[in-house]
């Protein structure tokens, strides 16, 4: 039978870097430079993350980092707001308490959409959820988030997994050293907040730092 015409499957790139405005003003590293370097180090998908009330300073973060993920060919994921994702015709990420990824489908119409869980109930009901892609975690402890879900292991990732044929990001307290751990797991995907920033933020630091991550990724 032949595929022609067939949409072609949703690939997540293995190194799934996030950039959270908190993370990152706690480190005195601007938004867009971070976003510059990791995109000069060859990442081939960038999230902005920003969990409090939004500005203009943060539309404007997140509309500039669009424009030059479209220029050099990476998919950038806006997270949360689908309204604003429309405005940038970006890809979404919505988690459990966002706006249901069924009704964010009709904001952004056939934009790339992933679904945060973390749990097999939730697992299972994403995957029936009109996303392209969906992410589990934490799978270790994490600082990232003010109340983080129990954590979920790397035996229970394994586990769950088998529960969807959608590409899998897992996420929370990754870093350098048990990044394989979690594609021996058999995730597609790593997504790092606080980990892609190193001790001293600086372009040059950041971009050999995103590269060092893209050598364990392959």
């Amino acid at each position: 039978m032949s595929n022609k015409g067939m949409p072609t499957p949703f690939r997540l790139p293995r190194f799934y870097p996030i950039l959270d405005t908190g993370v990152l003003a706690a480190r005195e590293c601007s938004v867009v430079m971070a976003g510059e370097a990791l995109m000069d180090a060859g990442v081939r998908i960038l999230q902005y993350r920003h969990k409090g009330d939004w500005t203009q300073t943060h539309f404007d973060e997140a509309k500039r980092l669009a424009t030059l993920c479209l220029e050099v060919g990476v998919l950038f994921v806006l997270n949360d707001r689908a309204d604003f994702a429309h405005l940038l015709k970006s890809a979404l990420h919505v988690g459990q308490d966002d706006l249901p990824p069924v009704a964010a489908r009709r904001v952004i119409s056939d934009e790339v959409m992933g679904f945060s869980t973390h749990n097999r109930d939730q697992l299972t009901r994403g995957d029936a959820e009109p996303v392209e892609y969906l992410s589990i975690g934490p799978i270790f402890p994490t600082t990232s988030k003010l109340k983080p879900d129990p954590v979920v292991g790397l035996e229970r990732l394994l586990e769950l997994r088998a529960l969807t044929e959608k590409p899998l990001a897992a996420i929370g307290g990754i870093t350098l050293e048990n990044a394989r751990q979690i594609f021996d797991a058999k995730a597609n995907s790593v997504a790092v907040i606080s980990g892609i920033v190193p001790r001293t933020c600086t372009r040059k630091a950041l971009k050999s730092h995103a590269e060092e991550w893209l050598r364990i990724c392959v």
